[in-house]
């Protein structure tokens, strides 16, 4: 008699079940069994979960967008003084920025600002929002690319996949602001982001993050569930790590979950 696999996966889909059982199968008796593609598609995206690019500007272009703020969001201005640090006119990198007014906050108090987004919507919705003039160019390392570039020289957002970009591009940040980004992407990339994050810090880099914590059986994300744990392991123990804060929130606009907690880190590099 075969034992069922000794570990379950975190899908309890049938594909995903059946790839575990598969695989101790081929294990135990050297036989290599060919599925469907299909059942291969399951499992990555069982392991990853989330959207793709394609589903992100298919929810701008259908104004699918109740992750965006109307207002500048409260735990940038409560801890605003920590990412300074007595710095002025810093440079702020933004992941995913969508058409945030953080940016123009950000720069009317005279630091400049540079996003990636992948919608070509949410960023000319920002400048025309926040009525600033602006142009636009394309971007000749990435192909198919443009950054929009406020009149003043301020503020240049980069319309791209986000892992196009990198300080070739846009040099090393002064601080990073990451509001609803690292929870926004599949899990399986994490470990890639973290790296393209690392690499655009400079020596002096603030980086202040938000992300959610709560039972991922009730819902399967975007956000993503990204307790404080789990983010100690993401950054290593190459950064200093702070939580600064944690707010209940109250939902009603996720199907299956009524409550959060938003917890607010800093992240430093070590000296």
């Amino acid at each position: 008699m075969v034992p069922l696999p000794s570990t379950v996966p975190a899908c309890n889909s049938v594909p995903c079940v059946l790839l575990a059982l598969v695989s101790t199968l081929s294990s135990q008796f050297s036989v290599c069994f060919v599925l469907p593609q299909l059942l291969a598609q399951e499992q990555n995206a069982c392991t990853t979960g989330g959207k793709e690019l394609g589903d992100w500007e298919k929810d701008w272009q259908e104004s699918r967008i109740g992750f965006h703020k109307p207002g500048v969001h409260m735990m940038l201005k409560k801890y605003i003084h920590l990412v300074l640090a007595g710095r002025s006119k810093i440079c702020f990198f933004l992941p995913l920025c969508g058409k945030t007014v953080d940016m123009k906050w950000l720069a009317d108090m005279g630091h400049s600002v540079v996003g990636v987004e992948i919608s070509e919507k949410a960023i000319r919705e920002f400048f025309e929002e926040s009525k600033l003039t602006y142009s636009e160019e394309p971007v000749p390392t990435i192909p198919g690319a443009k950054v929009y570039k406020s009149s003043d020289g301020n503020i240049s957002l980069y319309q791209c996949d986000l892992y196009s970009f990198s300080s070739s591009i846009g040099g090393q940040f002064g601080a990073i602001w990451d509001r609803g980004s690292l929870v926004a992407i599949n899990s399986g990339d994490r470990e890639k982001y973290i790296a393209l994050m690392t690499s655009l810090m400079d020596k002096d880099c603030t980086y202040l993050l938000e992300t959610s914590s709560y039972n991922p059986e009730l819902y399967p994300g975007p956000p993503f569930c990204l307790p404080e744990e789990q983010v100690q392991t993401l950054f290593g123990k190459s950064f200093n790590f702070q939580l600064l804060d944690s707010e209940e929130l109250l939902l009603k606009d996720l199907k299956g979950l009524d409550r959060l907690t938003e917890l607010i880190f800093l992240i430093t590099g070590k000296k």
